[in-house]
């Protein structure tokens, strides 16, 4: 009788909770429901629906047109979408300018990166967000603050970018860093990346590559755009395919391959 007591109890045990994020379905961060974007009679985005969750980088690729920059825009608030539902950490998102963006957490790295080279890379990271020391008119620019915290970001992205070091005297890479960490001073949940290593040398892109990796482990989701095959099959998790305004494919790297990626962005393999 107690053995058979003793069992039942074992048996109604609880499985132990699964820490690594990939048990149970999480709330993805952000949640694009039949998101489209028209301007006049060009429908730029049509019916395109994903998800992105915390620490997980996906990259979105298509040819010119397919419509990932303007997909992107509208996550960045830069764009209202024309009809759809955006959602993050399941809740209702609506943003009418770049700015609400950055609130919720969500921070964009442009293709020309929006740097200053004739400043420092830690003028570069605070610029318009610039700590200051004293009060009101009497405050003045705290320089080594800025410079202690740019450092920081530097050292958690395991960058050798120097907070004193002037941008123009950088290389590609260094310069993606100082763009990546502009992201971290507002505890970005989202990071959207706009070809991150187009026409930079084959050891930068390897740099730019290991600070998106340091991005996702911190728990960042990142939206990668890219043309470069190798890049997003190196360190994505997932691909999402666009053609002519609408997603043909979502699929996990370790299912699928350059050569069928490849296929449907040109339209030679159809969208299943």
């Amino acid at each position: 009788m107690a053995a058979s007591r003793s069992a039942n109890l074992t048996s109604r045990k609880t499985k132990p909770a699964d820490c690594s994020g990939r048990g149970d379905r999480r709330v993805p961060v952000l949640e694009l429901q039949n998101i489209s974007k028209h301007f006049g009679a060009i429908q730029a985005v049509n019916d395109v629906s994903f998800s992105l969750e915390a620490g997980e980088v996906v990259g979105l690729m298509g040819d010119n047109g397919a419509g990932k920059s303007t997909l992107v825009k509208m996550i960045a608030g830069n764009f209202r979408p024309s009809h759809g539902t955006m959602r993050m950490d399941g809740r209702d998102l609506v943003m009418h300018k770049p700015v609400e963006a950055r609130r919720h957490g969500i921070e964009i790295v442009h293709q020309d990166l929006a740097l200053c080279n004739n400043l420092t890379a830690a003028e570069n990271v605070f610029l318009g967000r610039e700590l200051r020391r004293g009060f009101g008119p009497f405050s003045v620019l705290d320089y080594p603050a800025m410079y202690k915290r740019a450092a920081q970001i530097f050292t958690e992205l395991k960058s050798e970018t120097r907070p004193r070091d002037l941008v123009k005297s950088m290389s590609g890479g260094q310069r993606q860093a100082v763009a990546i960490a502009r992201t971290r001073l507002s505890d970005a949940k989202i990071v959207l990346m706009d070809e991150p290593t187009a026409a930079i040398s084959v050891r930068q892109v390897a740099e730019v590559l290991n600070l998106i990796r340091r991005l996702r482990d911190h728990g960042i989701a990142v939206a990668l755009i890219s043309h470069r095959m190798p890049d997003v099959f190196t360190v994505a998790d997932r691909v999402i395919v666009m053609r002519r305004g609408r997603k043909v494919a979502d699929k996990k790297i370790a299912e699928s391959s350059p050569e069928e990626v490849t296929g449907l962005i040109t339209g030679a393999i159809e969208a299943a």
